[in-house]
């Protein structure tokens, strides 16, 4: 008989190690995934066009809430835990329910998920979330174009429209952004991208997203996910640290897990964190992978228009995920705004409507930012709203995209900050990638 086997995740992992593990495995049924952390995921269904001929219904989705409820009813032997981004205790405590209830808890390493790219492999993964991957991504391809290098970045998933319709991915322009109905979150990773000439691929089928992506590139690029660990099996694996966050190397999965794969680990942002904290990222380093090589980077920030922001009542928006499940406090956008003089930050909780709502009562840490949430026509227009009513002279956005092109109508001036990586010191960029 096959065993029967739940997934837990987030609409990214969970429906890749499905496809490369379990999707055509004889041994096992999937009887449902479970989702979290992104809204409105659950209760649909993993399409049977992608499902494979072993689910001619396909796979349902279920709140992870209803896990103890689906291992009864289907006599669950096995579940399996692929999200990222998660604090190593809430993990334990994910696999204590699971055991409570019988069935076995499973992480799957990357012998059985990692596929093997016909070109080299640059891996640029991260601690965690909002710690710099995407822009790391960006000053790697620069490196490598500027060698005459044909650079493909593939992005970590984020399907969150018609699954069966996003299994493959190519971004190249913003009308395809347009034509795929992008989120803010999936705009936010693939505008720096165009806006630098790179075409990027994402999308639901890892396996075809690589096949098609060899066809056009003589190097791949992995920007990773949240703090994920890679799809593909990396030639030479980047890990980004974030010292505003120092001892999160060792406690949160499975960024730890991204340390102790690396190659080399960028400790980025140290323009702006304090110098014992940047100690405290070495520290962890030494311990956990000794021969990795470290390099230090800082993220230096341009505002479009100071001026606008010095005196005035400041309104932040941040990266969503940075600062909803990334835990982080502030982002670039309020670095900016103090820097350029902001006469007051304002709390925007008392403006927030609906889901904008909702988001700041999960995440309790957020008092003097608005994360750019957009999962959604409806949520684009509850962010809109908020930033309509907030009592405040001018709006400083540090998330990586034009938010006017999403928006409607924006009441406020927006003055966007643009960050970049760059690496303090040797060895540089230019030297690393020459060794590779």
């Amino acid at each position: 008989m096959r065993a029967k086997v739940i997934i837990m995740g987030a609409a990214g992992r969970d429906f890749h190690n499905f496809n490369v593990y379990f999707r055509n495995n004889a041994n096992y049924e999937v009887v449902a995934f479970t989702a979290t952390q992104i809204p409105n995921i659950e209760g649909r269904k993993y399409p049977p066009a992608l499902a494979g001929k072993l689910y001619p219904r396909g796979v349902d989705i279920h709140p992870e809430s209803d896990l103890p409820r689906l291992i009864s009813e289907f006599g669950v032997e096995q579940v399996v835990f692929a999200y990222s981004d998660i604090p190593h205790v809430e993990v334990m405590h994910k696999a204590s329910l699971v055991n409570a209830e019988g069935a076995d808890f499973r992480l799957m390493g990357s012998n059985q998920t990692a596929l093997k790219a016909k070109v080299p492999v640059i891996a640029i993964c991260a601690v965690r979330t909002g710690s710099g991957k995407s822009q790391t991504t960006r000053a790697v391809a620069s490196v490598l174009r500027s060698k005459g290098r044909r650079v493909v970045a593939i992005r970590h998933p984020m399907p969150y429209g018609d699954l069966e319709k996003q299994a493959v991915q190519r971004f190249a322009t913003y009308e395809d952004l347009d034509k795929h109905d992008c989120t803010i979150e999936e705009r936010e990773e693939y505008e720096p991208h165009i806006d630098k000439g790179i075409i990027v691929y994402a999308g639901v089928d890892y396996e075809k997203i690589l096949r098609q992506a060899e066809q056009e590139a003589e190097v791949i690029l992995w920007d990773g996910g949240n703090n994920d660990t890679p799809f593909y099996v990396p030639d030479l694996h980047i890990v980004v640290a974030d010292p505003h966050r120092a001892g999160h190397g060792k406690a949160y999965h499975p960024g730890e897990s991204n340390i102790r794969m690396a190659d080399i680990v960028v400790i980025n942002k140290v323009d702006t964190a304090e110098p014992d904290k940047v100690v405290a990222v070495k520290k962890v380093i030494a311990e956990l992978n000794p021969a990795a090589q470290v390099v230090t980077a800082g993220s230096p920030l341009t505002v479009e228009d100071s001026a606008a922001i010095n005196g005035k009542r400041v309104l932040v928006i941040e990266d969503g995920p940075t600062v909803t499940h990334g835990e982080m406090a502030f982002g670039a956008g309020l670095i900016a705004a103090k820097n350029a003089g902001a006469k007051d930050i304002i709390d925007p909780r008392p403006f927030a409507v609906g889901s904008i709502k909702a988001t700041f009562e999960k995440y309790s840490h957020l008092e003097k930012v608005l994360p750019a949430m957009g999962y959604g026509s409806r949520q684009v227009a509850e962010l809109e709203e908020t930033i309509n009513s907030s009592n405040c002279d001018v709006v400083v956005s540090g998330t990586p995209i034009d938010l006017t092109r999403v928006l409607g109508k924006v009441n406020k001036t927006i003055v966007r900050v643009k960050y970049d990586l760059q690496v303090i010191g040797e060895p540089t960029l230019e030297q690393m990638l020459d060794g590779f």
